[in-house]
């Protein structure tokens, strides 16, 4: 562990809602979804007089409304979140350049060295809270730790509103006791494998050797022993490259496979024009579909040379559905589109001519 580093990880507190707290005085201290209203929509923030109730991300919306009926329901306006976003970050800039976002409502900052004059990152968090706090009206928490990890872990100890720092010599205090649900990657299945060997807490983890977790788990037990020491080497990354770009519709009525082809086509245009924005080529083309019972498939296929017009990437888009192995009679929720694998055009050998950037797009 480079326990010399110091990293602060910002995370706005209940941001979309938040926003719309702040801008709507008729919705402060009520409990607001933002969501659109219907049956195929889900939360995309909840506040948190809406959270006691049970209300989180990602839950359909109708769930949301049944655990609060007098929840007051907001369309997102993802132009407004992401100019506060702009807003946030550019006070991180004050204090260094060496900012990642993760989103629109979080950020690792490298403060090892700032341009502040402040003696200690757990200062500079502070001020950066109370910064942000004058200037935009919202209120963010923040975790103070020797890496990105720690630091991401410690942001959620004290929220809203409030912070956390976990110092070199007290990693192993803060982290042994923890469970490990709250190592990041570790979801419910993962928990469940964990469990069935008697591993709940990361004190359980720590006990086990690299060769068995790397054995039973692949890349992802290397990753459990490390983080389960406290170790994380990855560096705070400013300008991170485009990995993958995609889009994704939800439809109205869950829809048969065979009548898929309008909506692949059209997400294929959309994910197409959205790398025009970006110099970098996309290798490796995604097909997404959610069943009706909310199961998640994916089908990918990484060609000898990468799709160069919208109609190579809807033809192998197409292709790809022609893999999906269900039953006739299972129906779809929805369909996404994506390109992956992106390497920078010299590395590919790629006529320049091809990849002309045009158009303005968002990628993720």
């Amino acid at each position: 562990m480079q326990a010399m580093r110091k990293i602060i990880h910002i995370d706005m507190d209940a941001f979309y809602a938040s926003v719309e707290q702040r801008d709507d005085p008729a919705l402060r201290d009520r409990p607001v979804v933002v969501a659109w209203r219907g049956p195929r929509s889900v939360v995309c923030a909840a506040s948190y007089q809406a959270r006691t109730f049970g209300i989180h991300s990602a839950m359909p919306a109708v769930r949301a409304e049944r655990l609060c009926p007098q929840a007051v329901f907001v369309p997102p306006d993802f132009v407004r979140y992401k100019a506060v976003s702009r807003q946030v970050r550019e006070i991180f800039m004050r204090y260094t350049d060496q900012v990642e976002p993760l989103s629109l409502d979080e950020a690792y900052l490298d403060v090892t060295t700032s341009h502040s004059a402040l003696p200690t990152a757990t200062a500079i968090a502070a001020e950066i809270r109370q910064r942000i706090r004058e200037e935009t009206g919202l209120t963010a928490s923040a975790g103070i730790a020797p890496n990105k990890f720690l630091a991401k872990i410690a942001s959620d100890w004290r929220k809203p509103d409030g912070q956390f720092v976990v110092k070199p010599a007290q990693v192993d205090a803060f982290l042994l006791p923890l469970p490990v649900a709250r190592i990041p990657g570790v979801g419910k299945v993962m928990q469940a494998r964990l469990a069935a060997l008697g591993i709940e807490r990361v004190e359980q983890l720590r006990e086990r050797p690299l060769e068995e977790l790397q054995q039973r788990f692949g890349a992802m037990g290397a990753s459990l022993y490390r983080r389960a020491r406290g170790i994380d080497e990855r560096e705070v990354e400013p300008h991170q490259p485009v990995q993958s770009i995609s889009a994704e519709d939800t439809f109205e009525h869950d829809l048969p496979l065979e009548a898929l082809e309008p909506a692949i086509r059209k997400l294929a245009a959309r994910t197409w024009e959205a790398t025009r924005k970006t110099d970098r080529v996309g290798r490796t083309v995604v097909l997404k579909l959610k069943t009706s019972q909310f199961r998640i498939l994916t089908r990918s296929h990484t060609p000898e040379q990468p799709p160069s017009s919208p109609e190579a990437l809807t033809d192998l888009a197409l292709a790809l559905r022609a893999r999906v192995e269900q039953p006739p009679e299972t129906l779809y929720r929805l369909v996404g589109v994506g390109l992956g694998g992106f390497r920078e055009r010299a590395e590919l050998g790629m006529q320049g001519v091809l990849f002309e950037p045009a158009g303005d797009a968002t990628s993720g």
